[in-house]
């Protein structure tokens, strides 16, 4: 009888071996996705800290470039701040602005290299300034920036919006 059992478990052993080094493999498979993903996450939150940064940058120059010597002025050099004022969804059209300081900043935010701030996939025309002069000398600025990450199947979006007072 007892040769009868040893000959039923023969083998047995090799079989748990199989089921738990499966169940190591899946594991381990797992984690390596859990690590592609967070580097994944991890790019998509400094590229979203750049935007924030870029579109902050633009707002604080165009606060202090602005010119405030008289409402008409103002409600001008607002104006020529203006970058691709029509469409949406990082669709945009309309005419670019000409205005230097908006300009270098598109510039800034397209160029990607070492110490240099760009924005993947983004181009001068996927970037939006929208300008809206007060009568009361309250102008309302609105600065959208779109990229797309290595990885990003849709483009990716960043919108700041600012008012910037043209009384002294």
């Amino acid at each position: 009888m007892q040769t009868t059992k040893r000959q039923g478990q023969a083998g047995f052993f090799l079989i748990e071996a199989l089921v738990a080094l499966v169940i190591f493999s899946l594991g381990v498979l797992g984690m390596v996705a859990i690590g592609g993903l967070s580097l994944n996450a991890q790019n998509d939150a400094v590229f979203r800290t750049d935007a924030a940064a870029l579109a902050d940058e633009l707002a604080s120059n165009i606060v202090l470039d602005v010119n405030r010597t008289s409402l008409a002025a103002f409600n001008n050099g607002l104006a020529a701040y203006q970058h691709r004022p029509l469409g949406g969804d990082c669709a945009f059209g309309g005419p670019a602005t000409v205005d230097p300081v908006a300009v270098a900043w598109l510039n800034r935010v397209t160029t990607q290299g070492p110490g240099l701030p760009g924005l993947p996939g983004a181009t001068a025309a996927t970037q939006q300034i929208l300008v809206a002069p007060g009568a009361a000398g309250l102008g309302r600025v609105q600065i959208t920036i779109c990229w797309r990450g290595p990885s990003d199947i849709a483009m990716r979006r960043h919108t700041l919006v600012t008012y910037v007072n043209g009384l002294v």
